[in-house]
């Protein structure tokens, strides 16, 4: 039963300590005259005796889009005590008005209105909690930044405390190919219309909807310095504003594991960290297990702060973290291997900084160094996703084909086994031939036949060397100190094993390629790791547990694919996904969803021939209602721009009611 518990079973709950009632749809008014849709689960006693409400709010559809994950949830806290609203952000799902950006300030605006319209309900104590995962974790961040008075503490989950560091547009200042891959997926979410069993006027809303339909990556694309765009929303310009309490909890298999270490270390209120091997899902449903009780350990988060029950959750470790343990390679792995341990401060003084040198015998090894780094464009095939989202191989895959292009730099066979916890730090001196080049660093566990397990990456913009917000140009032929800082690891590597520390120039389709293939002759290097004294489980989480799943039939089963093409004659390399979601009928209300999205980035020996085209379909009907969008985005570049195209079509039935076409240029200035 141990084992079964530690692989992560989850437990439905049907029955819970309050009867929970159901408003499937709740207008919020905003001083503007914008209401805004929520659906709510509270207790049944609620009016007679106030509880403290949680408000998730985004923008990824409560009718459909997150219902699946909502009715797991939600229910479950509301069964504890509470009132969970579930808020669709201004301009989607069935709230009015329009999009117009990311965390714009009217967004940000609005969740504080929303907090204070839930506070003087007579169902709420007037104590507001929020949460949320990905981009609900960070407005929850954002929001907190803002200090509305009925908001007592947070949960934020997969977000980033800057916005230019640590999101999906740029890594080190060097742009990801994420940054297209999402502005693509929101041109495409946004898109849909609201239910019309909940909207009388949905088509009209659509049409104005489609209209005013941003397309947003060119826009987050033309912002190459930490400038003024991106200040906005990171929560880190101002450390002081942050004081409610904030529970924080990240993945080893998403790239915004660095967020729970900088909330520790920064923010000025009370805040409890927890890391584990997970993907971009929350923690009672992700990938790789172990899963964990996240709603009770989310539960005793708002008893603390909302309802002030003296629990001890102040009193937790700083930090709760798997600590992973050396595994074969596997971009879908179900489980991995390993510990949980529990620092009790942060930074911790079981963490220990060993320097090694690098040099051309090896990592560890004390000698000269003069290696060059260029390596082919299509470095960087078994990256994974930004932020994988679960089982169709989107983690990072087995190293040694990148490796094998790289140059990498092996220390010896471990005598015993090696805990790293935090983020190691390479020091290189270097000089480039070109003005515009990046430097990836990847830090691997080779295993004794050869496999090669990424534990963690850190890349960086040589433009961004001294200052993301003033970048320059490299000087070629000038050799300067950089220091390239990884991402946060919990990793044991085995006896052994080695590490290897991998260079590159690029990392398609991860990082956009810079416009020339660069050649960085380095003379000088150093790898600082953070070592750990060592470690055994030292917590038990309590095991995941959910509500009752939706209630759907799969009228069309949905398929997957993932794969590598070259081209032997053209030279071109591509990495190909397909995800069809099928078709599946709510039998609470009747719509019928389904995507369908297929992905395509190829690029050959020339920098300049990366090129990727995305398209996205959203589908959605009921009875004789029928509507369809398509979002088809191709993204290329130049030597002096970055081009990004894109169609938006829609249809009502077999009609088509609207088409727009972008195509946008944006000056490359550092990228």
């Amino acid at each position: 039963m141990e084992a079964e518990n530690r692989r992560g079973l989850v437990t439905i709950r049907s029955s819970f300590p309050e009867t929970v009632t159901e408003i499937e749809d709740l207008p919020i008014p905003m001083p503007d005259g914008t209401r805004l849709s929520a659906r709510v689960w509270m207790p049944q006693s609620a009016k007679a005796k106030p509880v403290p409400a949680v408000l998730e709010y985004i923008p990824y559809r409560k009718r459909d889009g997150t219902l699946p994950r909502d009715e797991l949830m939600h229910p479950y806290v509301a069964g504890h005590g509470y009132a969970c609203i579930r808020v669709d952000i201004r301009g989607n799902g069935d709230s009015d008005g329009l999009m117009e950006d990311e965390y714009s300030a009217q967004e940000l605006q609005d969740a504080c209105d929303v907090i204070g319209w839930l506070a003087r309900q007579d169902w709420c104590s007037g104590a507001v909690g929020m949460m949320g995962k990905s981009w609900g974790g960070f407005n929850c961040l954002q929001t907190a930044f803002l200090q509305p008075p009925a908001l007592k503490a947070v949960i934020s989950v997969y977000s980033t405390t800057d916005r230019f560091a640590d999101d999906i547009h740029f890594k080190g200042g060097a742009l990801l190919g994420e940054n297209f891959g999402w502005g693509s997926v929101m041109l495409s979410y946004s898109s849909r219309p609201a239910d019309p069993m909940l909207r009388n006027g949905w088509r009209e809303d659509w049409l104005k909807r489609l209209v005013a339909e941003p397309f947003l990556a060119p826009r987050w694309a033309a912002h190459q310095t930490r400038d003024a765009y991106w200040k906005h929303g990171s929560i880190c310009e101002d450390w002081d504003r942050m004081t409610v309490p904030i529970l924080s909890i990240g993945g080893w298999n998403d790239n915004y594991m660095n967020t729970v270490a900088k909330l520790l270390e920064g923010a000025k209120g009370p805040v409890k960290g927890i890391i584990g091997p997970w993907v971009h899902q929350y923690p009672h449903t992700a990938v790789p297990g172990p899963r964990i009780g996240f709603l009770q350990l989310a539960i005793r988060w708002w008893d603390r702060w909302l309802k002030g029950i003296p629990n001890g959750a102040e009193d937790d470790p700083a930090l709760r973290a798997y600590m992973l343990h050396s595994a074969p390679p596997d971009p879908s792995a179900a489980h991995r291997d390993g510990h949980w341990i529990a620092e009790a401060e942060w930074p911790s003084r079981r963490v220990s900084r060993r320097v090694l040198p690098v040099s051309d015998a090896g990592l560890g090894l004390a000698g000269p160094l003069s290696s060059r780094v260029c390596t082919p464009q299509h470095l960087g095939m078994a990256a994974g996703e930004f932020f994988p989202m679960g089982l169709n191989a989107e983690m990072a895959g087995d190293q040694r084909a990148d490796d094998a292009l790289s140059v990498c730099f092996d220390g010896p066979p471990l005598t015993g086994p090696l805990e790293l916890l935090g983020a190691a730090r390479l020091t290189l001196r270097l000089a480039s031939d070109k003005p515009l080049a990046f430097v990836v660093a990847r830090l691997c566990d080779v295993a004794p036949d050869g496999s090669s397990t990424r534990i963690a990456h850190g890349i960086l913009n040589l433009c961004h060397r001294h200052s993301a917000e003033s970048p320059q140009p490299m000087r070629p032929g000038v050799a300067e100190d950089v220091v390239v800082v990884l991402d946060q690891m919990g990793y044991r590597l085995a006896a052994g094993h080695r590490l290897r520390l991998a260079l590159s120039t690029t990392y398609w389709p991860f990082v956009w390629p810079s416009p020339e293939a660069a050649v960085l002759t380095l003379m000088q290097a150093s790898l600082d790791l953070p070592v750990h004294r060592g470690s055994e489980e030292e917590w038990t989480p309590p095991q995941a547990e959910t509500a009752t799943p939706w209630a759907h039939r799969v009228l069309r089963e949905g398929k997957s694919g993932r794969r590598i093409e070259s081209d032997l004659i053209a030279g071109t390399h591509a990495l190909v996904v397909e995800e069809d979601t099928g078709d599946t009928e709510n039998l609470g209300h009747g719509l019928v969803t389904g995507e369908t999205t297929t992905e395509r980035w190829e690029i050959g020996a020339d920098p300049l021939s990366a090129r990727a085209a995305i398209t996205w379909e959203q589908r959605l009907s009921r009875g004789d209602w029928r509507v369809r969008t398509r979002a088809e985005t191709v993204m290329t570049a130049s030597a002096t721009h970055l081009r990004m195209q894109a169609t938006l079509t829609a249809w009502e039935g077999d009609q088509v009611v609207f088409r727009r076409d972008w195509d946008e240029e944006v000056a490359r200035h550092f990228v």
